[in-house]
């Protein structure tokens, strides 16, 4: 009797083993357009930023994350899961984000997350949601139009190390550049005019203008490093529902009334409004 027992155990021990990897697969795996469909709540979990001003950060007071990212999904949650669908925020960061959507424990990544090639290796992206890339903050009173206009009497203030201060080396060599520590010190160097023009991406000037209206964008990005939002590989359904979710916001006026909410007349080509493309 004790070696049918013994078979018996193994053949149990197996058996769980294969069930066990079964379910991994199947959560990880699972058709999440097949799970919107089929659930009586559905939900979509989102990986979002929460300490980016304007695109995701916690508001204290309401006790709740606020921004561009999370009213664009917001609205794509309903329109891929219905008027009812539930969307959830689950705070990731640059590290994060990738390692908790290929764990399943999120559905999707939109965390002001550039669109790469080496990041194509690992997930999918969605059609570009913003259009961010490289741009110059100056102050009232400066008459700079935008990278082409700096010369060898401006001086361009840039965070220590940052790949913003070598490109605005490239797009304006004769303009003489000052590295901070950080952006808060840069803009201060700014105001107190240690320079015309400060330089970042667009997305993180808008922020400063934002809370300071007397400096502007000027001119356009010089350099292209635009959003995407990130699923896993083999969800192609979801993507393309995303897609569509946005060339819809486009065609009635959603998308724009959201950015012009957080952006204001500003950085307008950031919008996608008038340059929806397919994605890849």
């Amino acid at each position: 009797m004790k070696k049918p027992c013994k078979k018996l155990l193994l053949l149990a021990l197996t058996g769980l083993l294969c069930l066990l990897s079964a379910c991994g697969k199947s959560v990880s795996e699972k058709n999440i357009m097949d799970r919107l469909q089929t659930d009586q709540a559905p939900k979509i979990r989102w990986g979002v930023k929460v300490d980016t001003n304007l695109f995701g950060f916690y508001n204290i007071e309401k006790g709740e994350v606020e921004g561009f990212d999370i009213d664009i999904a917001k609205e794509l949650t309903k329109r891929i899961a219905g008027p009812n669908a539930q969307a959830e925020f689950v705070e990731v960061t640059s590290k994060t984000r990738i390692p908790l959507l290929k764990n399943a424990n999120i559905d999707a990544i939109i965390a002001t997350m550039t669109i790469s090639e080496e990041r194509k290796k690992q997930v999918d992206f969605s059609d570009i949601y913003f259009n961010a890339g490289q741009a110059l903050l100056v102050g009232p009173g400066v008459k700079l139009k935008g990278v082409e206009d700096l010369g060898p009497g401006h001086t361009v203030l840039a965070v220590k190390g940052s790949t913003s201060a070598q490109r605005i080396k490239e797009h304006a060599p004769e303009a003489k550049v000052l590295e901070l520590e950080n952006y808060s010190e840069a803009f201060t160097a700014l105001k107190s005019g240690q320079g015309q023009a400060m330089t970042t991406d667009n997305a993180i000037l808008l922020g400063i203008s934002k809370e300071n209206p007397d400096y502007h964008i000027a001119g356009s990005t010089f350099t292209l490093e635009p959003y995407g939002i990130a699923v896993n590989k083999g969800q192609d359904d979801f993507r393309q529902a995303i897609n569509q979710g946005l060339k819809d916001m486009v065609a009635d006026g959603s998308y724009q009334a959201i950015f012009k909410k957080w952006f204001g007349d500003q950085a307008q080509e950031a919008s996608i409004a008038n340059d929806v493309k397919e994605g890849e």
